[in-house]
């Protein structure tokens, strides 16, 4: 399994990921926000996993904040969405994914990661515990 910045050939996936991570978010506003993702290298990446067979099967969305909730004020790395196809869940894609934007921020000058999940989304939370986020 591999790990990798996504690239322009690749939106096709990534949009695919986003409407299953977002199904209520209309399909332009995918577009545009990969575009301003894409656009914005300093501040925002986007990360793809692909199974050994080079099928992409997971994705995380990184940008960095100046402000996060339990973080102190300045740069900190945010992860903004970060989905694996349920298939493929528990074989540490998520940690991968999870390291890669770590370092991406680290190399941005953050010393801290930040990241949210919806209250009912008790799968998302556990996944965020259980990789040592608060």
């Amino acid at each position: 399994m591999s790990i990798e910045t996504v690239r322009r050939s690749q939106l096709e996936d990534w949009k695919r990921m986003r409407a299953a991570l977002w199904p209520e978010c209309p399909d332009g506003q995918h577009a545009r926000e990969m575009a301003d993702i894409l656009g914005d290298p300093e501040f925002n990446a986007a990360f793809l996993a692909r199974a050994p067979d080079g099928l992409p099967v997971g994705f995380l969305e990184v940008s960095i904040h100046l402000t996060a909730e339990g973080c102190k004020p300045g740069r900190i790395g945010y992860v903004e969405g970060w989905y694996v196809e349920p298939d493929w869940r528990g074989r540490g894609l998520r940690a991968s994914l999870i390291q890669a934007a770590e370092s991406w921020a680290a190399d941005r000058g953050c010393r801290e990661m930040a990241s949210d999940s919806y209250v009912d989304n008790t799968a998302g939370r556990q996944a965020h515990q259980h990789l040592g986020y608060q």
